[in-house]
């Protein structure tokens, strides 16, 4: 995803449902939910983690999505 991670983004940054934007700079991004190799308590889309923009792993994905 295009945000950049910040632990403390939702307490300083505006309320969720504003669909936010993220912090303004930072040195990983967000990425939300889980894959084929995570638990289950991993794959919603309200879990919240980071990773460094060019890392690769069996955590990370992408999934298309048509409107």
């Amino acid at each position: 995803v295009n945000d950049w991670y910040a632990v403390d983004y939702y307490t300083t940054g505006g309320p969720p449902w504003t669909d936010p934007q993220g912090a303004g700079t930072g040195s990983n991004r967000v990425w939300r939910g889980g894959s084929w190799y995570n638990l289950a308590t991993k794959l919603r889309a309200s879990d919240r983690n980071s990773n460094s923009p060019p890392a690769a792993n069996n955590y990370l994905g992408f999934r298309c999505v048509q409107d």
